[in-house]
């Protein structure tokens, strides 16, 4: 009988090690669960993914754009019928004297907050109440402190909105003990807890008026999607387009940052290599390609957060199931179930978010080709750079914040999500289009304001691409119609809002006038 050679031994073992190394989690799990929770990323990203659409990626790597194709594709809006305007062809006056004191308390991410703001702004214009500097929660997955003063120039925000409503920084001395602290330890009169996702302006003036009579404070949490955006007084509505989108500036390093990254991005600048030269030059060299300063931000929304929770199979076989169950049930306590769908079900209804490999598809598959300067407007991708290096294959020219800015402009946002998170809404409402990879805050908040801006943005149409990336016998040819004919009405046009739909995703015509 023939004797394994030494090296097959050595590959034997291994193999074997690598394998008891990926079951010591399931084998202790008493010993994992705190590792898991200090870093929940950690044990269920070890195997890079293999590339799940390998028969289109093959085309989409070969791909070659008309001169035609691209200037369609880089070409700006034409004007809309409305554009731009808070309108204010009624006065707006301050009461004579306050009725009290407004806090909100605001949890989730940068744009849902930013969206909180706004509502908290409306709620005291109707209740005649003075707004104290809304409290931006601790985020529980990102655990980033930051305050509404790290993050907007409070100073502008104060003075845009004078005429509109009375702001202060702090709590005044007499209620000091209106605290988050406070509220935490037991039911408290001036806690209003009940506030119905987008409640009426009624339900305001009949619940918190008299809170704000008896006690000269409310403190409103949970506020988030509190106030309805229908059955609104125009004026309501007009100052929340007025706070969202000339009120709320960010503060100037982060301006700063954001002015440098948009330069490097029009200028062709970028790190260099590990061998030291300089990547995107080399592939604009290559190409003979003379660089038009133009970019897309894509809006890579595929952290472990949004992979757990939407349930969806990303390839990662059995054990990042697990994983993935196991994280949701960490972070959202069975508040977030397994979907009873199957992952074909899902998909095809477009509730999968896309994959780095698949927007990266999708831009192809639209005209963009190998010379597209994009900019990876992302926090933690879950997969890390493995999951990432289908999507650099197609477009080699993508950029980061860490691979624009020096580690010295970067010192100022170093771990906090919402500074990060505000840099790259910065830079992607500076961009000449913007993509995100799937709905939620961020892609709302940016679809809104560049709408307002006259922006070109496209929208994934996320139930066509669900059902083409099923069908693994499409060629490349069929699945480049396809996406193309399904994405022509979804590149920026206007859209007016409908009943119950958010004004912050769709202004017009709440903030807009006619052209």
């Amino acid at each position: 009988m023939r004797q394994p050679s030494l090296s097959q031994i050595d590959t034997n073992r291994g193999a074997m090690a690598a394998a008891l190394v990926l079951l010591l989690p399931f084998l202790f799990p008493s010993i994992f669960t705190p590792l898991g929770h200090a870093f929940p990323s950690l044990l269920s990203e070890w195997n890079a993914p293999k590339p799940r659409h390998s028969r289109l990626l093959k085309s989409a790597l070969q791909r070659q754009s008309s001169d035609r194709q691209l200037a369609d594709l880089w070409m700006p809006l034409p004007q809309q019928p409305l554009k731009r305007c808070v309108r204010s062809d009624s006065t707006s006056t301050l009461p004579e004297k306050s009725q009290g004191y407004i806090q909100v308390f605001l949890d989730g991410g940068l744009n849902q907050q930013r969206m909180g703001i706004c509502d908290a702004v409306s709620v005291s214009k109707i209740l005649n109440a003075t707004l104290i500097i809304p409290y931006l929660e601790v985020n529980p997955v990102w655990q980033d402190s930051s305050t509404f003063t790290d993050i907007y120039d409070v100073d502008h925000f104060i003075n845009m909105l004078k005429d509109d409503i009375s702001i202060v920084r702090e709590l005044p001395d007499e209620y000091f003990w209106s605290t988050r602290e406070y509220y935490a330890t037991a039911i408290r009169a001036t806690r209003i807890k009940t506030a119905p996702v987008h409640a009426s302006a009624n339900w305001y003036l009949e619940n918190v008026s008299p809170i704000l009579q008896s006690y000269g404070i409310a403190a409103i949490a949970p506020f988030s999607h509190r106030l309805a955006f229908d059955n609104m007084p125009e004026e309501i509505q007009r100052l929340r387009c007025k706070v969202n989108f000339q009120a709320l500036v960010f503060v100037p390093h982060i301006i700063s940052l954001g002015d440098a990254l948009v330069s490097h991005l029009r200028n062709s600048r970028s790190s260099s290599d590990e061998d030291g030269t300089n990547h995107l030059q080399k592939v604009t060299d290559a190409k003979g390609w003379q660089g038009t300063g133009k970019f897309v931000v894509l809006h890579l929304r595929f952290d472990k957060d949004m992979a757990a929770h939407s349930a969806c199979d990303f390839g990662g076989g059995k054990a990042e199931k697990l994983a993935l169950a196991k994280y949701r049930q960490i972070i959202w306590q069975g508040r977030v179930l397994n979907s009873q769908f199957t992952d074909e079900e899902l998909r095809s209804r477009g509730r999968c978010p896309l994959t780095p490999e698949e927007i990266g598809l999708l831009l192809a598959a639209l005209g963009f080709d190998n010379s597209t300067r994009l900019y990876l407007a992302s926090h933690k991708v879950y997969g890390g750079e493995a999951r990432i290096s289908t999507l650099r294959s197609l477009f080699p020219l993508m950029e980061d914040k860490k691979s624009l800015a020096s580690s010295e402009e970067r010192a100022q946002i170093k771990g906090k999500t919402s500074l990060l998170a505000a840099v790259d809404y910065y830079v992607s409402m500076h961009s000449d289009i913007f993509i995100s990879a799937s709905p939620g805050n961020m892609h709302n908040a940016i679809v809104g304001h560049r709408t307002y801006e006259n922006k070109k943005t496209i929208r994934p149409n996320m139930p066509l691409l669900g059902q083409l990336f099923l069908n693994k016998s499409l060629t490349w040819p069929e699945f480049e119609e396809t996406v193309v004919g399904g994405h022509k009405k979804r590149q920026g046009q206007l859209r007016l809002r409908k009943p119950t739909q958010s004004i912050y995703t769709y202004p017009a015509p709440d903030c807009m006038c006619n052209a």
